[in-house]
């Protein structure tokens, strides 16, 4: 009989790998290093241990770290007729769409736009009534975690869940792409930023945020003053204040504000999730600065909090 998982994925994967390798990794983070050194050897190529980390990181990362907010949901409402849904397809070429009854909060069922396809060929757009082609909705925790999220959407063969509070009121949606980009990259999906988008609202204090956002930009929407004369995107600033390359998953603070990496290969940073937090500390105020300044002024008020 195979040998099952006990504490999840990572424990089985250590447990394998230290029959392998010696110096036998004890933790998540002695694990990634060795596979990090198994690339540098050319033991693993880069795209596979990009994916081999974002597996591990799906165990980690919960629902709400990737769903799109309710606010940029495309719904498609359940008294709407075939001539009002058509336009809504053509123009945001999603393949399911949330059904909403009263409100956003009313999500009744989830439509394919596949389904709609006979009411078109066969001429049968007298007949339609979108409660006959609707499936019912799925409906899923903020705080699942993704790779259990993933094994569900494979079991079930339903690729899109709405996201619920903990109040019940509808957070947002997910689908199987948004997983999936965790541990493959970036799909040409339907529900991530748009190109000409760079910058995605959550709730008042939780943004995601392209890399390539500009300096300009970022500063224009978070009342920052980051200094743009060595840099032009947020990524750059990001790096530079670092010191390295950020790894998916790395987290730090600058002011009021928390950054983490969402997705980053050996090359550049992609995608940041961004957090107002308590600015009562002695780290808030203003980002203001060189990315020289800001990082004195971290190393200053770590010295303080110790």
């Amino acid at each position: 009989m195979a040998e099952r998982p006990s504490n999840g994925p990572v424990h089985w994967l250590l447990k394998k790998i230290r029959k392998l390798i010696p110096g036998k990794p004890q933790d998540r983070n002695q694990l990634i290093n060795v596979l990090r050194d198994a690339e540098n050897v050319n033991l693993m190529d880069a795209d596979t241990l990009s994916m081999v980390e974002g597996v591990l990181e799906t165990t980690e990362m919960q629902v709400r770290d990737i769903m799109i907010p309710r606010s940029h949901m495309v719904v498609i409402e359940r008294d709407a007729s075939l001539d009002d849904i058509l336009p809504i397809i053509v123009e945001y070429g999603h393949s399911r769409f949330p059904v909403i009854g009263d409100g956003r909060d009313e999500v009744v069922g989830a439509v394919f736009a596949k389904s709609l396809l006979p009411y078109f060929i066969e001429g049968k757009r007298d007949e339609f009534n979108i409660r006959e082609i609707m499936r019912p909705p799925v409906f899923i925790p903020e705080s699942k975690r993704l790779n259990v999220l993933l094994k569900e959407f494979r079991s079930s063969r339903n690729h899109i869940a709405i996201v619920v509070d903990e109040y019940g009121g509808v957070a947002g949606l997910v689908t199987i792409e948004d997983v999936l980009e965790q541990i493959v990259g970036d799909i040409e999906g339907e529900h991530g930023l748009e190109d000409d988008k760079f910058i995605m609202q959550f709730n008042e204090n939780e943004f995601t945020v392209k890399a390539l956002t500009t300096i300009e930009e970022f500063n224009e929407k978070f009342t920052t003053d980051i200094s743009d004369e060595e840099f032009d995107t947020i990524g750059g600033f990001v790096m530079h204040t670092l010191g390295h390359l950020p790894r998916r998953g790395e987290t730090f603070d600058v002011a009021d504000l928390r950054f983490r990496i969402l997705r980053a290969d050996k090359r550049r940073v992609h995608l940041l999730h961004l957090t107002r937090i308590d600015s009562s500390g002695p780290s808030s105020g203003s980002i203001e600065g060189t990315p020289e300044e800001i990082k004195a002024q971290q190393d200053m008020a770590a010295g303080q909090d110790s």
